[in-house]
């Protein structure tokens, strides 16, 4: 089992940043690609980014793309969302996800085997 919790949420202004951390408990991270999803209100959850299970290879969605950015520490219990030039579409509730097919970037919510409980990203304008 893998227990994922985000952190890093929180209110910032337009144009601000944030960075978001996935920590794993549990059997860690290694050997699993990693997701971001995010979700508004009335909205259905979304890509955000992916990372494979060595990092070395990303995906991100076009909203996000030259702004955000995903990476995993070396020991790959951790993973962090860079948020930039953050805008309030960007508002919602942010979900890492853990997925064992770890040498893919996978868009897909039914790709991933295990979620976060989510953090919240408000950006006021």
């Amino acid at each position: 089992q893998v227990q994922l919790v985000e952190s890093g949420g929180g209110l910032v202004q337009a144009g601000g940043s944030l960075r978001l951390s996935c920590t794993a408990s549990g059997r860690g991270l290694s050997g699993f690609s990693m997701g971001w999803f995010r979700q508004a209100p009335g909205n259905e959850r979304e890509f955000v980014a992916a990372i494979t299970g060595t990092g070395g290879t990303t995906h991100y969605a076009d909203p996000v793309k030259g702004r955000f950015a995903l990476s995993r520490e070396r020991n790959k219990n951790t993973v962090f969302l860079e948020m930039n030039s953050l805008k309030s579409e960007d508002t919602g509730v942010y979900y890492c996800a853990a997925a064992t097919r770890q040498y893919y970037t996978l868009p897909q919510l039914s790709d991933y085997d295990y979620w976060g409980q989510g953090t919240q990203v408000t950006v006021s304008s």
